[in-house]
């Protein structure tokens, strides 16, 4: 089969996020009344702070609750060693069929367990800093305490100024299908299921460490293409300029190299927050375009 024979079957959005003053993602341990956010080192030792995938899972989940959609109950389990789960019904349920599960039940008195697995079709990459963790430290003292005569508590916060990356590639041919699924949803309910998590990835919030650092992960810019190969084509290459614009010349040789791969392309942006120029469309009418192709696809234009 030839590659221009190829028909679309997934959407990649590579995005990235302003934030001036945030403590985003928490690290494991707090060090001496410090907390730490999560960074990653690279070759030469710089430390890039980070959103980690798990996190933006859950971020994108909650906000697809906070907008109406019923999520999958969570379960103990009988096992004291196990992990909880959801209620693995993908048919209900828009995260787990959206997110995926893998649950391993042991059996009851010696007998052979069971287990289940749904592989996410919505692949999720951490949200990386596109700059290095310069120490700043925000200084901090509880008072609460201080009429009944209670020390104050001192404790330092770690944070972090920049732009950040991130990724989302959805696989259109496995939702609402497959794996967990005894009868395939209908086109309709795919799209209103795929829309919503457009809807909740423009408008992603993280409730973490947000009473005392409120700061806005959502997309300022994203460069998205539908694609006829699974491949998140843009995730390296989204870069920001000493004059704080993404530097458009990148992407279109990235275009250019996967052009037979990409059915169509979108780069938007919040002119407001980053202006580019003129190649690069408002953010409205780039998530207005991602969302023609999910209609496009689903309404088996494409097959």
């Amino acid at each position: 089969m030839r590659n221009n024979q190829l028909k679309p079957n997934s959407i990649t959005i590579t995005y990235i996020s302003k934030i001036s003053f945030a403590s985003l993602n928490g690290a494991d341990k707090d060090i001496d009344n410090v907390n730490p956010i999560k960074k990653i080192t690279l070759s030469n030792g710089q430390e890039l702070p980070y959103v980690s995938s798990q996190a933006i899972r859950r971020a994108l989940r909650d906000k697809l609750e906070e907008m109406g959609w019923v999520i999958s109950e969570i379960i103990a389990p009988k096992d004291k060693k196990g992990a909880p789960y959801t209620s693995t019904d993908p048919e209900k349920y828009i995260d787990d069929d959206l997110f995926g599960y893998m649950v391993a039940k042991s059996g009851d008195e010696g007998a052979k367990g069971d287990s289940k697995t749904r592989t996410s079709p919505i692949r999720v990459e951490a949200l990386v800093s596109l700059s290095k963790f310069q120490g700043d430290m925000d200084f901090g003292t509880n008072y609460m305490g201080k009429e009944k005569g209670i020390d104050p508590n001192i404790y330092e916060t770690e944070i972090h100024s920049g732009f950040y990356r991130g990724t989302v590639l959805i696989e259109l041919d496995r939702i609402g299908c497959k794996e967990g699924f005894g009868n395939e949803l209908s086109p309709d309910e795919k799209i209103k299921r795929v829309l919503a998590l457009i809807d909740a990835l423009q408008n992603l919030w993280s409730s973490g460490r947000q009473s005392r650092h409120l700061a806005d992960i959502s997309p300022k810019f994203i460069a998205a293409a539908y694609m006829k190969t699974k491949n998140p084509v843009f995730m390296e290459a989204a870069c920001i300029t000493k004059e704080n614009t993404v530097n458009i010349e990148s992407l279109d040789s990235v275009e250019k190299d996967y052009g037979e791969f990409i059915q169509e392309h979108v780069f938007a942006e919040q002119k407001a927050v980053i202006n580019s120029g003129e190649k690069v469309s408002d953010l409205k009418n780039g998530f207005d375009k991602i969302k023609q192709w999910v209609n496009h696809y689903y309404k088996g234009e494409s097959k």
